[in-house]
């Protein structure tokens, strides 16, 4: 079977965060085929096509971090019902100037955790919309909607509920097999 690099993105910029354990997780639950790089977007100013003529050294790492990866994980909390001010400016970094945008034909996931009942479903509802425009192909099934409760996560990554455990590996499966899926029908661009 194909390696794939997954680099994934962690939508809180808290270290503490929620969306970090599941994160771990998910990597651990992960068939051996999945190489996983965290890329961090906490160091992006604020994104203005007034750099698109000179991007800063921070972005131009970022943005070759997504290039470099064969897909990219999503791993998002919602705020105020959408994704987080941060991860949309990584977004935009990685998406300028017009015509180099490092997610066309990327392969991507999402997926989230919060306290709420309904998970980050409306975050990620507003991501995919986001990433349609990316022209990122997604992973639309399985649907990955998660609430956490105190304990469900070890700081290890470590999930101590069965049934928890057992669909975040059959998600990473089926992440494991769209991403086959899309590689041989849109095979990267140089």
């Amino acid at each position: 079977m194909t390696t794939y690099k997954v680099g994934y993105l962690i939508g809180s910029l808290a270290k503490q965060s929620i969306n970090r354990k599941l994160a771990k997780a998910l990597i651990r639950l992960a068939p051996e085929t999945l190489k996983f790089t965290e890329i961090s977007f906490s160091d992006l100013p604020l994104y203005s096509y007034d750099y698109d003529d000179d991007y800063p050294e921070v972005a131009r790492t970022f943005k070759a971090a997504i290039k470099g990866s064969d897909a990219i994980l999503f791993v998002t909390p919602e705020y105020n019902r959408s994704i987080p001010g941060g991860l949309k400016n990584a977004i935009d970094w990685a998406s300028r100037p017009y015509g180099t945008n490092a997610f066309t034909r990327k392969p991507s996931a999402v997926i989230g955790t919060s306290p709420g009942p309904i998970g980050t479903a409306l975050a990620q509802q507003s991501l995919r919309s986001v990433l349609g425009f990316c022209n990122s192909p997604q992973m639309n099934a399985v649907e990955a909607y998660i609430q956490f409760t105190p304990g469900m996560i070890t700081d290890h990554g470590e999930i101590t509920v069965e049934s928890t455990e057992a669909f975040l590996r059959t998600y990473m499966k089926e992440f494991h097999d769209f991403i086959a899926r899309v590689r041989l029908a849109l095979p990267p661009e140089d």
